[in-house]
């Protein structure tokens, strides 16, 4: 959960509206359906890593107890972590580039 509602705060910042509108969608539309996407999982507790932003260890938890391949991310804290107990870290472009190579 603390992950949609970050996803919530994120979508309704005044930086994607032009974006939002121009796909003919809402950020509430989006977030409905990207939480039916979802399988809601509760996190296992890890140490914390991001110290410069400790709501950043909910991805890393979230992801641990997923048993992710890896992390796709523009946030610069996770970024700048790379890996993560063997998951890897990405901007959306390497994830791409990577999955492109595939």
């Amino acid at each position: 959960m603390p992950l949609l509602l970050e996803l919530d705060d994120v979508l309704h910042r005044l930086k994607f509206a032009a974006r939002l509108k121009q796909a003919a969608v809402s950020a509430d539309e989006l977030l409905l359906g990207y939480a039916a996407l979802c399988r809601q999982i509760i996190p296992k507790a890890i140490a914390p890593v991001v110290l410069d932003d400790p709501d950043d260890d909910a991805v890393l938890a979230c992801a641990l107890t997923a048993e992710a391949d890896a992390i796709v991310s523009g946030d610069h804290h996770l970024l700048t972590v790379g890996f993560y107990r063997g998951i890897r870290i990405l901007n959306a472009a390497d994830c791409l580039t990577l999955l492109q190579s595939d």
